[in-house]
């Protein structure tokens, strides 16, 4: 019997930064969902609870930090595992999305080699 692909709910306001992380991802495996701000992305692990959660920072209507407290708040604190991924590159914006459940950081611009060597460290390749 075929395991299902892992999947990864990619949340960002910018659609071109969501298909650059969708064909990455995508070529690694993973069955992948958009979001285009934390709201959105809130009511999709509501639906269906990702594998894990790539995360821009500053979005419209909920932004990561937003969404990212209240996705620990429902489920708990650990599943599913969370990249931040922003252009905020001040210690303190890590630190908060470290303390608030985040696994890894990211910084925009990433490339393939960046994404998958953040998902490996996880153990999510």
């Amino acid at each position: 019997m075929q395991t299902p692909p892992r999947s990864c709910l990619v949340v960002d306001d910018s659609r071109v930064v969501r298909k650059v992380a969708r064909r990455i991802l995508e070529g690694q495996g993973f069955a992948v969902r958009e979001a285009e701000d934390g709201q959105v992305a809130l009511d999709a692990c509501r639906d269906r609870m990702p594998d894990s959660v790539l995360l821009d920072w500053n979005m419209p209507v909920m932004n990561g930090i937003e969404f990212l407290k209240a996705l620990r708040s429902e489920f708990g604190p650990n599943q599913p595992p969370v990249m931040f991924c922003t252009t905020e590159n001040d210690i303190s914006f890590i630190e908060q999305a470290i303390e608030h459940g985040a696994q890894e950081f990211i910084m925009k611009p990433f490339d393939e080699d960046i994404l998958v060597s953040k998902f490996t460290q996880v153990g999510l390749l």
